[in-house]
């Protein structure tokens, strides 16, 4: 027979080229076999739908087909005719079959019913099942999204280091890069570690974030975003946290609070208008199989205006829950961080709808937001807070954090004196400042974090390839 030109599976099921030879290759789902027929559908990767192969036992080799189950990777090139079953319009009628990889009964993704846990143990094989499909599938199309959003808008993508001298967020929970022997490390007199004999010569680590970086392209090119993996060495086994994830974090020149959070509002629903428009089959399926109320919600969140709540009013509200009866885990007073469960309080059952939180007070928030002169904190008094904004989703809580960075170098220089941190680390960013420096702001979406809210996934692990968790580096 001469050679057939394969198909994808996706292409396939649209077609009406009935009657027509066609190649088809990818990976068994199931394989039903009886006397007279067999049927295996058969899934590329392309879409979460299978292909029905029609075979009849007679034309091919019995021996070979009965070796065909779950997992098996093979090429069928047949008769694509119009489907005689419910579920699909097509099907393929079997003229022949080339196996090019078997799937023995130890096979790990062959059982349904398995649990997302169980799965995690076999991230390099999880990926071929019909949920971890669909999830890459939109995570592929949300990091499309994000790239034509910022394209659409006049955005350059700047591509910030990996590897920096600098912790931008001065958490100082950073995984450290180096050259050096772990087993002889040299010391200086007073019993530090010596970097000088280091590959940089002083001491480095993975990036916590790129907007520190990204903030010199903003003043170069206005408005730039950043897109890339980020690490953080925080010991939290949460579903929601990773040690290494990605970042999406724009900075753009001349911005202020208001024009930001209508940034932050419009870039996150173009991407979740994105996923209803272009995701619909993988949606549909997760909506089906893990959370019936995925699409309802993505909808909702397209309808719905964002609160604009400022930190001090959200802290009344939860207070005012608490006297009513409601029963947190964690405390609740002007000052403090809010926990997640505060943030979904407000999202989920008060306002029913997303917030963007704004107006923090300055102590829980990092030192280069822009201090509220004007905006009444903590007993009525000016000062004490910064323009900061987090978008609060249901589901998830924070899924954006940013703010208006302060401009002046003056007051810059006086949160870093005040909170400590290392000048030899800080002296090219004030530069920002001393040179022509202009009002900017920018936020940080964390990705999986929206992967997570666009699935209706319940777990951080489960929304990137191969998790990086504490005691967790696999494959």
């Amino acid at each position: 027979m001469e050679k057939v030109k394969r198909t994808k599976v996706v292409d396939l099921l649209k077609s009406t080229a009935y009657d027509s030879i066609v190649n088809v290759k990818g990976w068994v789902r199931t394989h039903r076999s009886s006397k007279a027929v067999d049927f295996i559908a058969l899934n590329d990767g392309s879409t979460i739908n299978n292909i029905q192969i029609v075979v009849d036992p007679s034309k091919v080799d019995e021996n070979q087909l009965r070796q065909i189950t779950t997992g098996a990777c093979i090429s069928v090139v047949g008769t694509l005719v119009e489907s005689q079953g419910a579920g699909q319009s097509v099907e393929i009628q079997c003229e022949s079959i080339e196996i090019y990889g078997l799937c023995g009964g130890d096979y790990p993704m062959q059982k349904k019913g398995q649990s997302f846990e169980y799965m995690r143990q076999y991230a390099h094989l999880r990926l071929r099942t019909n949920t971890f499909g669909a999830v890459m599938r939109i995570r592929h199309n949300m990091a499309m999204a994000i790239h034509t959003y910022f394209h659409e808008h006049g955005y350059f993508y700047f591509n910030t280091p990996l590897i920096t001298a600098s912790d931008c967020e001065g958490a100082g929970q950073m995984f450290q890069v180096t050259t050096k022997n772990l087993y002889n490390l040299k010391k200086t007199e007073d019993g530090k570690i010596d970097y000088s004999d280091d590959f940089f010569g002083k001491q480095t680590s993975l990036t916590v974030s790129g907007q520190l970086e990204g903030e010199l392209g903003a003043t170069a090119l206005g408005a730039i975003y950043t897109f890339g993996p980020t690490f953080r060495a925080e010991n939290s086994n949460t579903p929601r946290h990773l040690a290494e994830f990605w970042m999406v974090e724009p900075e753009v020149a001349f911005l202020d609070m208001d024009g930001l959070m209508e940034l932050e509002e419009d870039f996150i629903k173009y991407c979740i208008r994105w996923a209803l428009e272009h995701c619909k089959d993988d949606l549909a399926f997760l909506n089906k199989m893990i959370d019936k109320g995925l699409i309802a919600r993505l909808e909702g969140v397209l309808n719905s205006d964002f609160v604009h709540l400022p930190y001090t009013e959200g802290i009344r509200i939860l207070q005012e829950a608490i006297a009513n009866g409601k029963k947190f885990e964690f405390p609740c007073e002007w000052g403090d961080d809010l926990a997640s469960e505060h943030e979904r309080f407000l999202v989920e059952e008060h306002f029913k709808r997303p917030v963007i939180m704004t107006n923090y007070p300055k102590a829980i928030k990092a030192f280069y937001m822009k201090i509220d002169e004007e905006e009444s904190g903590f007993g009525g008094k000016s000062g004490q807070t910064v323009q900061g904004t987090d978008v609060l989703f249901p589901q998830i809580g924070e899924i954006i954090g940013g703010s208006v960075r302060e401009e002046s170098y003056d007051k810059l220089m006086g949160e870093i004196e005040a909170r400590n941190i290392p000048m030899k680390d800080m002296s090219w960013y004030l530069d920002t400042r001393k040179y022509g420096s202009c009002p900017h702001a920018g936020f940080g979406l964390g990705f999986e974090r929206l992967i997570l809210f666009v699935t209706g996934m319940q777990n951080i692990r489960d929304v990137i390839p191969f998790p990086r968790t504490p005691k967790n580096a696999e494959f």
